[in-house]
């Protein structure tokens, strides 16, 4: 799995301008059951995305979000593997 950590780096009026094609993007993503959980960080200087997929795969959705696409946002990744989970989460555990 990967947690991915969006930086701004543009001002929000630009983020707000970019923001329902990225809602779009993150539906697809979810529909495709590649990310798992997603929110904006407070204060709203970016996001964070848990993805289960491959680092190719997510690398392509990557490129393809509106916010990389338009140069408003960096990503940082992080790929671990959940050796234990809280209950109800056991399918999110990796050998």
């Amino acid at each position: 799995m990967f947690v991915v950590s969006l930086n701004y780096k543009v001002p929000l009026t630009e983020i707000d301008r970019l923001a329902p094609g990225h809602i779009e993007w993150l539906e697809a993503c979810y529909a495709e059951g590649i990310f798992v959980a997603s929110r904006p960080k407070r204060p709203r200087t970016g996001g964070v995305i848990i993805a289960r997929c491959s680092r190719e795969v997510l690398d392509a959705r990557l490129a393809a979000d509106p916010f990389a696409q338009g140069g408003a946002a960096d990503y940082d990744i992080t790929e671990f593997t959940a050796r234990m989970t809280a209950a109800g989460l056991g399918s999110f555990k990796e050998a």
